[in-house]
């Protein structure tokens, strides 16, 4: 579209005849982002409804061209109007329109090198990012380090995941984004590594609003980031791997042609939750890196590692998971790790014949490296390698095997994702899908990469079994990531649990605290296109069957989500849509039962919808009720419990 200059849009002021302030407003106009030169330094600050989201906050970076963070001049200015459309799958919508006002500032630094910031500002999202041109003769450039800021008023609290020290934990595997939440924390709080937080990161700005800081768009042609500890003033900066992570291999600084661009950087700002919820920022700003031949199937499936571990890795019990599926109605079955010695790649394919005779497809785990961590667990040394990478897909998909997850990654360096491109690109060629494990947090991924399907990226559902502390605080933690973790990118969690007792004989090992209309809840409340229940054979019969028939036809992908109402770590309810059916869920993380009176859009007085609940004695049950009044139903939580309303 044609650049041209909005008055309405942008308004350009001059101070004492020389540093000019810029102002970008969303289309209806309550979130303002004003860029402007001080002291040699560019910043911008964000308002909303005229209250302060972001005060001054750095922008630029150090490259080894130049320095484009200080010593700079506000060359010029111009606009656009950004309206796009758009149909994907595996997200939280299905069919989006994405309007922005987009802002593009020139700066050149005291060599006189130009560099471009891009925002685009829509009604509750800010994305932006660095744009640099070649420099003559030199066509490529490596950022050093990035000024960027984001600086919150000081009565700002926060709910942020730590970033891991490098090569600790598993096999010496992190960081993989599994650390604990601390939430309502203030701003001089140190992270426990002493290295900042991982994306994405909600700030609650006192009584004025909410902030979601992450990013998007990270490829090959980056390293993925994260935020710095505050300063006393409250800022904090985009932060880059450190050295240690996989084991030291790869560099720090991203490298990348000219000319050429960095990640977008997103904020979703609003005075409630319901934006942060909501927002679509990681997909409007990106697009597909590639077509596919291949029609994906999305869909449930069983996996016998959760609740049996690694000795339930052999031909007998993945076929009882096989058969678990088949009764279920589920369309796959994820065989974990070991099973390259355990069953072996000769009898692997009668074990994929079998499956596919209860027409159930299949899933196969690997690890993703060998060089950077200490993992034994196999297949190992296959997915880093190029060569051996396309031998096995091949072999995959010679077998009729959809999809891989694979494991074990360590690091946000620009070298890690490479592979992540190179594995999922590899695995289009050859009709796979691809989940990763033990990983970062995807980027825009699903609309980036047709076959990615999740990411754990969480302390997910393995460590329920690890500790009992974990299922003391799950109900805490499932409250914390439809706010956080899970809105801006699929998050594979591999729960919903029926055993009371986390281990294979539902008789000992860690023991759930969460009822089961709690575990029901987190069905639609966790959004991933493939979801790998933590059910087991066992729960056949001795789960209560109310249950098991939700289960059966659950599903996993959405063309609508609103917030309902809720508490980041505290309580959550939201809706989903999938084709003209409706699912409504919420649970509860306090000690006590809590009574909620729901404003639901999509209910009419008069509609019949079932109401799947806990008893007061915690047990669960299913009513059908009929809504009395447009919109609006009361449901009542029982402590660690939740609610289910279809």
């Amino acid at each position: 579209m044609k650049k041209q200059l909005i008055t309405a849009l942008v308004a350009l002021s001059a101070w004492s005849g020389f540093a000019q302030e810029i102002t970008v407003e969303g289309p209806d106009s309550h979130l303002k982002v004003d860029v402007t030169i001080k002291q040699g330094t560019p910043v911008y600050s964000v308002t909303y409804k005229e209250k302060v989201m972001l005060e001054d906050s750095p922008l630029g970076f150090v490259a080894n061209v130049g320095d484009f963070s200080r010593n700079m001049t506000l060359t010029g200015h111009a606009v656009d109007k950004i309206d796009k459309e758009y149909q994907q799958t595996r997200i939280k919508q299905s069919n989006i329109h994405y309007r922005a006002n987009q802002l593009t500032c020139s700066f050149t630094n005291a060599d006189g090198k130009p560099m471009d910031v891009v925002f685009r500002v829509s009604d509750n999202d800010i994305a932006f990012r660095y744009e640099m041109p070649r420099y003559g003769e030199t066509g490529s450039i490596v950022i050093e380090k990035e000024a960027t800021g984001f600086d919150f008023p000081s009565f700002t609290t926060t709910f942020l995941c730590p970033q891991s020290d490098a090569m600790i934990g598993w096999k010496r595997t992190k960081p993989s984004y599994e650390e604990e939440y601390k939430a309502d924390a203030p701003m001089n709080t140190l992270s426990q590594y002493g290295h900042g937080y991982t994306f994405p990161c909600l700030f609650r700005v006192g009584d004025d609003g909410w902030v979601l800081v992450s990013e998007t768009g990270v490829d090959s042609k980056y390293c993925a980031s994260h935020l710095s500890d505050a300063t006393a003033e409250g800022l904090y900066t985009i932060a880059f791997p450190l050295p240690e992570e996989n084991n030291g291999n790869g560099t720090v600084a991203p490298g990348l042609a000219l000319p050429g661009v960095t990640p977008w950087r997103t904020l979703t700002v609003g005075d409630n939750l319901k934006p942060i919820v909501e927002t679509t920022i990681p997909w409007d700003v990106v697009d597909p890196l590639y077509q596919t031949e291949h029609d994906y199937r999305m869909g449930r499936g069983t996996w016998s590692w959760i609740l049996w571990q690694d000795g339930s890795i052999n031909f007998e019990d993945q076929q009882k998971y096989v058969d678990l599926a088949a009764a279920m109605g589920y369309e796959y079955v994820l065989i974990d790790n070991w099973w390259d010695t355990n069953i072996g790649h000769e009898r692997m394919k009668e074990l994929v014949d079998y499956a596919h005779s209860k027409k159930v497809d299949v899933f196969l785990w690997y690890s993703s490296s060998g060089y950077w961590n200490d993992i034994v667990q196999g297949p190992i040394n296959r997915m880093d390698n190029p060569i051996l990478r396309k031998q096995e897909m091949r072999w995959l998909r010679g077998l009729g095997v959809k999809g891989i997850k694979v494991d074990f990654f360590g690091g946000d360096k620009q070298e890690t994702m490479r592979l992540y491109e190179s594995i999922l690109s590899d695995a289009d060629d050859h009709g796979l899908m691809v989940i990763f494990h033990g990983c970062t947090l995807p980027r825009g991924w699903e609309r980036m990469y047709p076959n990615y399907v999740g990411s754990e990226a969480v302390l997910a559902s393995e460590n329920l079994i690890f500790q009992q502390h974990f299922c003391d605080e799950e109900a805490f933690n499932a409250c914390l990531h439809p706010f956080i973790r899970n809105t801006v990118g699929c998050m594979e969690f591999g729960g919903c649990f029926m055993n009371k007792r986390l281990n294979r004989g539902n008789d000992g090992g860690t023991t759930r605290r969460t009822t089961d209309i709690f575990q029901l809840a987190t069905t639609i409340l966790f959004q991933n296109p493939i979801q790998n229940f933590a059910l087991a054979p066992n729960n056949l019969t001795d789960a209560p069957q109310v249950c098991m028939d939700f289960l059966k036809e659950v599903p996993t992908t959405w063309d609508e989500t609103l917030f309902i109402d809720g508490y980041p770590g505290k309580y959550v309810a939201l809706a989903r849509r999938h084709g003209e059916s409706w699912y409504i869920a919420g649970v509860n993380a306090h000690k006590e039962p809590m009574k909620l009176k729901l404003n639901l859009p999509m209910l009419h007085k008069g509609d019949k919808v079932t109401l799947y609940n806990d008893d007061k004695k915690s047990a669960p049950c299913a009513e059908s009720i009929t809504v009395k009044k447009d919109g609006e139903l009361t449901v009542t939580m029982q402590a660690e419990g939740g609610f289910v309303i279809k």
